[in-house]
């Protein structure tokens, strides 16, 4: 409903701008901010209005800007001043005589209880808000993710994609930080793929996507930053939703939404539990090139039947000390029990394609994960000019428990090859202490600086036990593969930025210090190794509006990527004996500058925002496959897939996204990514040079039909690509959704399938000197959830008011 009320301003005002012709002689300026009486947050896009007492004089005004405020020039007289937002009660000041610069200080706007209940099913088509300098995602709009995860999320934003294996890729690059609230988060710790799909995605209430951060935030993420904004409620008095889902594979979820409000006091909560099946499959052929290989072709195919159970809860309490200060504490904590059973089938066949061996490979895993998360905010609005701090405090852990079970054999003699068990431990630590300031420094000119500090321990120890002789042999540990690593990582940093407007120009420029301290260890080996490097990262975002609602927006940073969790652990995996990946004790970081040019237009129905933009990294990750030289009990070599700093990489690429509404009852989001890697390193005397052009596409649509129905559709085309070794074809995937209001407009019960033709796989090829494999892989098969959501006192009219403007009498208009 905002971006309607934008068009429409977009559309009224240059025509207003254009009747009143002023000369610049003689101007004033009226200014102010515009904030949510409830919230305090700022009202974007608002309309201010200034119609004359004259008879035949034009009307002058202007828009807000997306921190609420705004700066007129209006030719001097006596003026009724209207201050206007959809869903809230339009103020009007009367008889306004305005002969010099007025400053109006902070006005806050009450909600409109009868305009809020008419908006509430037009704003559920919109899904995108689309800035100048980020995207902004909101969670609860859209249909095709309800009964979802955090992945399922991110999977629907724009830039964003997500492969089969839940890996997290902005604009085509996996090195992206992901925030939760703004800050680091052991809740996408160590395994941040499963640990996305454990987060409910009616836990999140919006998602940022921030493509060229400023010095204010970590430069920690190559390709950007998202930042998974949860859900705290604000409404006065209690109220809230529960909602409840079930589905195919069978799941089940059950969870509540809600908060408590008062004059003094924010009680918020989002908890619920959900079970979840979620089967999956592979398959793998490898031919072998060697002629002395004891089986020439090697398929294995392998069932995942994944069991998961998780709790979900997050509590908070807001307290608003006064008008301009609140502190915030909360805790988040989520619980998981998942119970697996993989499967892998493996023939062995010699150069003629006849069987040599059969066998059956089943991996029983129970995993416990418990990751729990304390956080502490105060904010201070100093003055109403806008000078503010900000400090918060995190801290949280994370506790992840495996027990695998691992049983194989031959299964035309149905004899016993191999009996292990595994039994990891996953432990981390992360705390945070953080400290902003703003000072504006007149009306166009902000300065802001401030510190984070950042504490990083994880821990993972690996046990295996063998059956060496059978069938009543004992476990034996495996004393070459046990062992315990620990990553221990403090990172201090500092940072300023400096922001001005020269009318239709603005400029931030930033600078960030940043000292990393690492200390790896591993027990076993008895080593330690410690990596400390400082590095400075500057900023540099300009921008140029060409008119109302028209934008060009230039931006510079430099970031780094820390290598950590999986990316380090050397303990191979074991699902498969011949096919391991095994992490990089000696992976150094990934420095990276980059360069975006952006232009945002907004018209009635359309608002498009596109970019070009180019980076360079240095000492580039690549992930690379190699014959280790060993081999099975079965005589299979042994293929390890290893991430090295193998390459310096330039990626330059093209971004489009699209919103149009050409009829009420029809809403279009798209948004398209095309990018071109070039790759250049050696490793080992082999040379990994490639090219590689790839892009992906998604195509959102809402449709609203007679009976109150809304229909959604999501398609999704992800390019094929390609590296040194390896080529990925295209993936195609296609979600439908419905809903419908019920029990008067209180509750809604929805019905999506995700994945409707069971095409979500991954089929490559990698060739090497050594090996040709041809592989396919489905993380999860198609999925279909209903769900019910019934909605209480959420329309509720928030009475709280602190006052506003001048301290002079208002008339509302509602």
């Amino acid at each position: 409903m905002k971006l309607q009320y934008l068009f429409l301003a977009i559309l009224i005002l240059p025509i207003l701008a254009i009747a009143q012709k002023p000369d610049s002689d003689g101007m004033i300026t009226i200014s102010g901010t515009l904030v949510d009486q409830s919230t305090k947050s700022p009202l974007e896009f608002a309309t201010v209005s200034l119609l004359s007492t004259e008879p035949g004089s034009t009307p002058q005004g202007g828009i807000t800007d997306i921190d609420g405020k705004y700066n007129i020039q209006v030719t001097p007289g006596t003026y009724d001043v209207k201050w206007e937002y959809i869903t809230f009660k339009t103020l009007i000041k009367k008889a306004e005589v305005l002969t010099a610069d007025k400053d109006y200080g902070t006005i806050e706007l009450e909600i409109d209880v009868a305009e809020l209940d008419a908006a509430i099913v037009i704003a559920e088509k919109t899904t995108v808000d689309i800035r100048l300098d980020k995207k902004i995602y909101n969670i609860g709009k859209d249909l095709t993710v309800r009964g979802g995860s955090a992945s399922d999320v991110l999977d629907n934003v724009p830039s964003v994609s997500v492969d089969v294996e839940g890996n997290v890729a902005l604009r085509g690059n996996d090195n992206v930080t992901i925030l939760i609230d703004g800050r680091p988060s052991a809740l996408v710790g160590f395994n941040g793929a499963e640990a996305l799909r454990q987060i409910p995605s009616d836990a999140i209430e919006k998602i940022e996507v921030i493509t060229s951060p400023s010095a204010r935030y970590d430069a920690e993420g190559t390709a950007g930053i998202l930042n998974i904004i949860l859900r705290k409620n604000k409404l006065l008095g209690f109220n809230g939703s529960m909602q409840l889902d079930t589905g195919y594979n069978p799941q089940l979820g059950l969870s509540f939404n809600g908060n408590l409000r008062s004059e003094k006091w924010n009680l918020f909560t989002n908890t619920g539990f959900r079970y979840r099946e979620t089967p999956g499959n592979s398959t793998t052929s490898t031919e072998y090139l060697s002629p002395t290989a004891q089986n020439s072709f090697v398929n294995e195919e392998r069932v995942f039947d994944r069991l998961g159970r998780n709790f979900f809860t997050s509590l908070g309490a807001e307290y608003f000390i006064n008008d301009q200060s609140s502190i915030v504490a909360n805790i988040v904590y989520r619980l998981g029990n998942d119970d697996d059973l993989n499967t892998n089938i493996i023939d062995r066949l010699d150069a003629n394609g006849n069987l040599n061996e059969a066998t059956s490979r089943t991996e029983a895993e129970s995993e416990d994960d418990t990751r729990i998360q304390y956080s502490l905010d105060y904010k201070n609005d100093l003055d109403d000019n806008g000078q503010k701090i900000t400090a918060s405090i995190q801290y949280s852990t994370s506790v992840e428990d495996q027990n695998a079970n691992i049983l194989e054999t031959e299964t035309t003699t149905n004899t016993i090859n191999d009996v292990e068990r595994t039994l990891s431990e996953e432990d981390e630590q992360n705390a945070t202490a953080q400290f902003d300031y703003v000072l504006p420094i007149g009306e166009d000119t902000q300065f802001e600086a401030g510190y984070r500090g950042n504490y990083r321990d994880i821990s993972n120890s690996f046990y295996l036990e063998e059956q060496l002789t059978f069938p009543t042999g004992p476990l034996v540990p495996d004393a070459g593969l046990n062992n315990t690593f620990d990553y221990e990582e403090l990172v201090n940093a500092v940072y300023g930025q400096y922001g001005k407007e020269y009318g239709k120009f603005s400029f931030l420029a930033g600078l960030r210090f940043e000292q990393t301290n690492v200390t790896i260890r591993q027990e076993t080996v008895d080593t330690e190794e410690k990596k400390d490097y400082s590095s400075l990262f500057p900023t540099l975002n300009l921008g140029y509006e060409i008119q109302d609602g028209e934008n060009i927006t230039l931006g510079y940073n430099r970031r780094v990527r820390r290598p950590r969790g999986r990316f380090l652990n050397p303990f191979p995996s074991r699902s498969s004996e011949s096919n391991v990946f095994q992490g990089n004790v000696d992976l150094d970081p990934t420095f990276t500058n980059s360069l975006d040019l952006g232009y945002l237009r907004r018209w009635k129905k359309v608002t498009l925002s596109t970019s070009i933009y180019y980076n360079r990294s240095d000492d580039n990750w690549e992930f690379i496959q190699e014959d280790t030289g060993e081999i099975t009990d079965n005589g299979d070599p042994i293929i390890r897939r290893t991430p090295v700093n193998l390459s310096t990489q330039e990626r330059i690429g093209y971004e489009l996204t699209l919103t149009y509404r050409p009829f009420k009852w029809w809403t279009i989001n798209t948004d398209f990514n095309l990018f071109h890697a070039t790759t250049d390193g050696d490793f080992n005397g082999t040379n990994f040079d490639n090219e590689n052009t790839s892009y992906f596409a998604r195509l959102n649509q809402k449709f609203s039909i007679p009976s109150g129905i809304d229909l959604q559709t999501r398609l999704n085309y992800r390019g094929a690509s390609e590296n040194a070794q390896s080529t990925n074809d295209g993936i195609f995937t296609m979600n439908l959704a419905a809903s419908k209001d019920i029990m008067g407009d209180d509750a809604t019960i929805s019905l999506n399938v995700s994945d409707l033709f069971n095409s979500r796989k991954r089929q490559s090829t990698t060739i090497t000197d050594d090996f040709i494999t041809d592989s396919e892989f489905q993380w999860r098969e198609r999925q279909v959830n209903l769900s019910f959501v019934y909605r209480f006192n959420q329309k509720k009219k928030n009475s709280r008011s602190n006052g506003g403007g001048d301290g002079d009498d208002f008339e509302f208009e509602g």
